[in-house]
């Protein structure tokens, strides 16, 4: 058994990846032992496989399974401690997967997230209270509108020197205690993709404690993929009412 699993899915996004793996191998502990996972989603043509290796396993899809899907297809092989679910475009500059380990033994949580930073070192809004329909309508205006609800909705109000429990967590950073993980059976396939990590934020939390945990950083670029996108605009739009029709519709 593995202390860390840790599981990238990857779709056209070759140097993320690789950027990622490499990240992600300097600065982990020797002493941690840890399988990384790339589950291919792409389309196009990449050098991904030339990663194998004893310590990395190369997984290409036949076709683009989604964000979900794509994490639960090593549900079975998963043999370890604690799992991380980690997106492509995320850097590590420090030991993070070793801190959260700690940061979850110490809390008895069920599941951490970092805290997570853009590039320029800016704390990104990628912890959310319960999503209302309210909080969706004004995420989409532009500019100073509605101020003050999407700083409630992201929790500007909260100590971030301090842990804290957090509703949901953008899925960009988890690690999770594998045995919860594969009691959840992954997550929900009904989510292609958007919004299948606030529906496993609400079952973890049906589980235990979900906690934001300040003692390591990690650097994200998030896209915002479904802001420039109409394709991925819709696609968003189908996942939160699947989402409000599985947990129900909360106005405000």
């Amino acid at each position: 058994m593995t202390d860390i699993s840790i599981a990238i899915v990857a779709f056209n996004n070759e140097e993320d990846v690789r950027n990622a793996v490499c990240s992600i191998q300097e600065h982990t502990a020797k002493i941690i032992s840890k399988k990384i996972y790339i589950i291919d989603n792409s389309t196009q043509k990449n050098h991904l496989k030339t990663l194998q290796s004893e310590e990395i396993v190369y997984i290409k899809t036949e076709r683009n399974l989604g964000f979900g899907a794509g994490h639960n297809l090593i549900l079975r092989e998963l043999d370890s401690v604690y799992h991380a679910i980690i997106n492509p475009d995320i850097l590590l500059r420090e030991d993070s997967l070793f801190i959260l380990k700690e940061f979850v033994e110490r809390e008895n949580a069920m599941m951490a997230v970092p805290k997570i930073l853009d590039e320029d070192g800016t704390l990104q809004k990628s912890y959310r209270r319960d999503i209302t329909f309210v909080d969706l309508i004004f995420r989409r205006l532009p500019g100073s509108f509605g101020r003050k609800r999407k700083a409630h909705h992201t929790m500007q109000d909260m100590d971030f020197t301090k842990p804290f429990s957090v509703p949901f967590a953008h899925g960009c950073f988890y690690l999770i205690r594998t045995e919860i993980f594969l009691e959840l059976n992954g997550f929900d396939p009904r989510f292609f993709l958007y919004m299948e990590d606030a529906d496993l934020c609400r079952r973890v939390h049906e589980k235990g404690k979900l906690l934001y945990c300040p003692d390591t950083v990690v650097i994200h670029k998030w896209e915002k993929g479904s802001s420039k996108s109409k394709k991925l605009f819709w696609i968003h739009i189908r996942s939160m009412c699947s989402y409000f029709k599985k947990w129900g519709w909360k106005l405000w």
